[in-house]
């Protein structure tokens, strides 16, 4: 079954609530990873589009949405939720064209996700407490929680709907307005959320969709000094520029970066459950996932098995047209992705790790890389340090428990982690040790809304989901009342 792809009407900025074009004129070219054709002609923001949304974006927070109840930003949230719902068809085939993902994952997942957040967080609107604190027995004190004012978010292009709705949604239900910066490389479902906002009924600025490239609408939107808080989700190199940026005016700043996650199986583990969901650890979304699975740590008494299982899952994977809803693994998301992606493979060779399954491109046409296993893995090779961001699986034998720690947390990252094993005091043994932000025990990749997600070290810091998401957004402040004897 193949779904047709509509393509969006307007690819201009939305700013203010209108469609307008860059203040410059300029424009840039968004591909389809499968095809390597040109999809769209969107609007290229730069630093004076950037402060008109963001003045927007101020005027908004101290008008119309500053103003408006908080149970009524919780509804507003619930019918952008329904509109969402609606369109689904249309914003399923928008992210595939865009992105490459496959409609079926996307349908499963992202989607649902999306709708997940909104309401959860439209929940959260009128929840949103302070605390009375009996400081004093002359004077009334107390909190409030108060939003912290326009907030620039910064997404990636490997989950453009689902990662925008995690900074999009808490923002908004804390009474922040929002500047919205998606990847250049998928920017059509980001312009898309923007418009049904608008139909939901948020006023004007509170949802501002500025398209363009890092080095000069991110960089602004960092650097924007009536910006208060940056939320980021990409590489720890951008991270880091950030941090740079922000310091000018010591803006509130949450990064969600890179990773290079174990997935450590031992011998008593249920192996073909761990098998398949390794697999499908490391080769969903074409590997391009920050918590993917890259380094599978096998012990020894079964590595060979491992591995043997491994390679016929990426055997058995469906490379293709990701309209196509038998497609389990699409292409990558462009010409550079995919050369970074070869060159690590030819790393990996030169450095002695063996081939044991695909290894090259697949076809002529489109961004597609066979998924691929690589055995004999040593833990200091660079395919086993170094975030590759692609369907290719790193296979690292241990001998013991002490082993397979050393390796787990022997990278510079710290996003996540997996553990298979039957024996329930070697697993919590392991989630207290294991340098993670998530510790997935006898599974591998789920997540939730209602759990804190994020990392350590180059991984990132703060926490996004749940209420950790309220303290992204707002900040605390001490009320005190005299009230005599």
């Amino acid at each position: 079954m193949t779904i047709h792809v509509p393509v969006t009407s307007s690819h201009d900025l939305l700013i203010d609530g209108r469609h307008v074009p860059a203040l410059s004129g300029r424009t840039f070219d968004t591909v389809n990873p499968a095809t390597e054709q040109v999809i769209a002609h969107v609007a290229e923001a730069d630093a004076a589009d950037v402060d008109a949304a963001v003045r927007s974006a101020r005027a908004a927070f101290e008008g119309a949405w500053g103003h408006m109840r908080a149970a009524d930003r919780g509804l507003a949230l619930l019918r952008l939720a329904e509109l969402i719902r609606r369109d689904t068809d249309q914003l399923v085939a928008l992210e595939s064209l865009d992105s490459g993902k496959p409609v079926s994952a996307i349908r499963r997942q992202d989607l649902p996700a999306v709708i997940d957040t909104l309401t959860y967080y439209a929940g959260w609107a009128d929840k949103i407490n302070g605390q009375v604190i009996p400081a004093r027995p002359d004077a009334l004190t107390y909190t409030v929680r108060e939003p912290m004012g326009v907030v620039g978010a910064i997404i990636p292009w490997n989950f453009p709907l689902m990662i925008g709705m995690w900074k999009i949604a808490p923002a908004l239900a804390c009474g922040c307005t929002v500047v919205l910066k998606p990847a250049e490389l998928t920017p059509l479902t980001a312009l898309k959320i923007g418009e049904l906002a608008l139909e939901a009924g948020f006023p004007a600025g509170v949802l501002n969709v500025v398209p363009g490239f890092g080095a000069t609408a991110g960089a602004a939107l960092v650097d924007h000094p009536d910006v208060d808080k940056i939320t980021f989700t990409g590489s720890p190199g951008v991270g880091r520029q950030i941090l740079r940026g922000a310091a000018g005016n010591l803006k509130r700043v949450t990064l969600e970066l890179g990773g290079k996650s174990a997935n450590i199986i031992f011998p008593d583990a249920d192996l073909d459950s761990a098998s398949k969901a390794a697999a499908s650890g490391i080769f969903f979304n074409t590997g391009q996932v920050c918590s993917a699975g890259s380094r599978i740590i096998v012990h020894e008494s079964v590595y060979d098995e491992v591995v043997e299982r491994l390679v016929a899952r990426a055997k058995s994977m469906r490379l293709g047209d990701p309209r196509e809803t038998s497609t389990s693994m699409g292409p990558l998301v462009s010409a550079t992705q995919m050369k970074r992606v070869l060159d690590y493979i030819d790393i990996g060779v030169r450095e002695g790790a063996q081939v044991a399954t695909g290894g090259t491109r697949h076809g002529d046409i489109g961004y597609f890389v066979e998924p691929t296993v690589f055995a004999g893995v040593k833990h200091e090779m660079r395919i086993s340090q170094e975030e590759i961001f692609g369907p290719v699986a790193a296979v690292i034998p241990f001998k013991d428990d002490e082993e397979a720690i050393r390796l787990a947390n022997g990278t510079s990252y710290s996003l996540a982690a997996g553990v298979w094993s039957g024996d329930i005091g070697r697993v919590h043994r392991f989630t207290r040790r294991l340098k993670a932000g998530t510790v997935w025990v006898n599974t591998y990749g789920p997540t939730d809304v209602r759990l804190p997600w994020g990392g350590m070290r180059d991984s990132g810091f703060g926490r996004e989901h749940g209420d950790a998401a309220i303290e992204n957004f707002t900040e605390a402040k001490a009320v005190w009342i005299n009230t005599g004897r």
